[in-house]
């Protein structure tokens, strides 16, 4: 079985930045799409950022567009989401989806999910 594992969330200060990760396990991801989505308290899942399998081609929602990034690792398995100048409403838990096909915006067309990450930013 597919395997995602976050990391990187915390406490953090607005302004700051962070690097989250995501490592998959448990099958070859050679052509699989990598998004990262957020959950707000009380909102919905978010998406974020969508990486094709080759890491050439990204996507990024307008509302994170210019401070999120997103790239990958394929010798580690991992794809990263890089957030910068974060403000106090980036705070949710924030999750990584695959999926074997092109990247959707919709999280109902993933299969595998990791367990989030949370990131909580201080003002």
């Amino acid at each position: 079985q597919v395997q995602l594992v976050e990391s990187g969330g915390g406490p953090v200060q607005a302004g700051d930045s962070l690097r989250l990760s995501c490592t998959a396990s448990g099958r070859d991801f050679y052509y699989y799409a990598m998004v990262w989505f957020r959950q707000a308290p009380g909102k919905e899942r978010e998406f974020l950022a969508a990486i094709n399998w080759s890491g050439r081609s990204s996507f990024f929602a307008d509302s994170v567009k210019g401070r999120f990034t997103i790239s990958k690792d394929d010798a580690k398995n991992t794809v990263y989401l890089q957030i910068n100048t974060l403000i106090p409403e980036d705070t949710a838990v924030y999750y990584c989806a695959l999926r074997r096909a092109t990247w959707s915006v919709r999280p109902a067309e993933y299969e595998y999910w990791g367990q989030g990450t949370q990131v909580t930013v201080s003002s």
